[in-house]
């Protein structure tokens, strides 16, 4: 067994929330670069631009690129040949983020109950999603999710006689239902069977992919495929003015569900589409 400290997660979670908020990752500054080269409509062209100024202006000033600098999503995959010491691994996160937000003098938007509506002051909790997996190695994956794009996420429960038409035709309507709502061009992230929250998680951990990474399995593939020129179709465009480009990539993966079921889940980010990962 590798024993491990978790004051090591804390200090990558809490630096992750920093980094994540203050700067895209390389992916999606080469996806939004793709796309203003793409892009034919010029008003759609000129809020491209802007929107990659906005970054690097962020990036050079360390700044939050969006105010809304999320609620901390981290999913855990737990080597099982680890040995965690030095207290609790779940605490070490919510550690992470409330150092985190602090220090990087970021938005705090959690509330502790969703009824009552008080701010909890320091950004927790956070949502965390563990699964225990081979090896000797914690990975970290952390991703701030701003609520305008989480707002606009929808589960189907389809019947299974939709089919994949059906699918398709879910997935559409919740785009363009968001608009401009969700801030795009979008990364839209979609979880196609299992049970109903299974696929909620499968399309949330999609939004986690690096932009322009194609699903391993064909099928999957296929739908993305699909989807991208369906959505482009709509005519959105950047912050919906207009243009092909409403989304920088659709990530979808599927599960095996039950043969009364067809549960489809779309959850959606908008062009900042913030995530980091660790290994330790």
């Amino acid at each position: 067994m590798r024993e491990i400290n978790v004051a090591k997660v804390q200090e990558a979670v809490e630096a992750m929330c920093m980094e994540a908020n203050l700067a895209l990752t390389e992916d999606v500054q080469d996806a939004m670069k793709n796309a203003l080269e793409s892009e034919t409509n010029s008003l759609a062209k000129e809020v491209l631009e802007d929107l990659i100024k906005n970054e690097r202006v962020a990036s050079e000033l360390e700044v939050p690129i969006c105010q809304d600098t999320g609620m901390a999503v981290v999913f855990v995959d737990l080597g099982q040949e680890v040995a965690l010491k030095g207290g609790s691994l779940e605490e070490a996160i919510h550690e992470g983020v409330r150092r985190g937000y602090e220090k990087g003098y970021l938005r705090k938007s959690v509330v502790k109950s969703p009824i009552t509506r008080v701010n909890t002051k320091d950004n927790t909790p956070a949502v965390i999603h563990y699964r225990v997996v081979e090896g000797n190695q914690i990975r970290l994956r952390f991703a701030p999710k701003g609520f305008g794009s989480e707002n606009m996420g929808r589960l189907g429960m389809l019947k299974p006689s939709d089919g994949r038409q059906g699918v398709l035709e879910f997935i559409v309507d919740t785009v363009k239902m968001a608009g401009p709502n969700a801030c795009p061009p979008l990364v839209i992230g979609v979880g196609v069977g299992g049970t109903m929250e299974k696929a909620c998680l499968i399309a949330k951990e999609q939004l986690l992919r690096n932009i322009g990474e194609p699903a391993v399995e064909e099928e999957a593939r296929g739908l993305e495929e699909d989807l991208m020129k369906r959505i482009e179709a709509l005519d959105i465009g950047p912050q919906g003015f207009g243009g092909k480009t409403t989304a920088l990539a659709v990530h979808a993966a599927l599960f095996p569900t039950h043969i009364a079921g067809l549960p489809v889940c779309v959850n959606i980010n908008c062009h900042v589409a913030r995530h980091r990962e660790r290994v330790i």
